[in-house]
């Protein structure tokens, strides 16, 4: 079981390093599909990755329809405020997963969100106080999710640090 993380036209260069520390953190790929917000050598993106770009599996979409290909007949899920089901009620623990997460400003593009309704999942808000959540916040919450369901696989659930506080 992989839990990809994908992002549609990602702009905002810290969110996409905050996610791809996620992505290392959880042994997740990241696929961002283009273009690009920003460039990938921007200073903002790998200060937010700090140094875990090494480990982030990351693939590069030319576009959405390259994605599309590339993705094939696996499990799509699309993220997005405008679903009428959770994220949580879904069932992560069968095979790999692809979690599209759209652009910080204009999320996913509409009729490409109608033509797969059944795929949009929302996490639960108050849309009366903010009209989204970060994205890189987002994210985790969306994957962590699918490892809980999956019992956190090749992650470590406890760790013994040399200089260990609670020791």
């Amino acid at each position: 079981m992989t839990n990809h993380i994908v992002l549609f036209e990602p702009q905002i260069p810290a969110n996409t390093g905050n996610i791809a520390r996620t992505c290392a953190a959880t042994n997740s790929p990241l696929h961002l599909i283009e273009p690009l917000g920003f460039s990938t050598d921007d200073k903002h993106l790998k200060r937010a990755g700090l140094d875990y770009w090494n480990d982030v599996n990351i693939t590069y979409h030319q576009n959405l329809a390259a994605f599309l290909d590339y993705l094939g007949d696996q499990p799509l899920h699309l993220v997005t405020k405008f679903a009428n089901a959770t994220y949580s009620e879904i069932n992560y623990t069968k095979g790999d997963h692809f979690f599209m997460f759209g652009k910080e400003t204009t999320g996913l593009p509409e009729e490409f969100m109608r033509e797969n309704e059944e795929k949009c999942l929302r996490i639960p808000m108050n849309d009366e106080h903010v009209r989204s959540l970060n994205l890189s916040n987002t994210v985790a919450l969306v994957v962590y999710e699918a490892l809980r369901q999956q019992d956190f696989p090749q992650l470590e659930l406890t760790h013994h640090y040399e200089h260990d506080k609670l020791d």
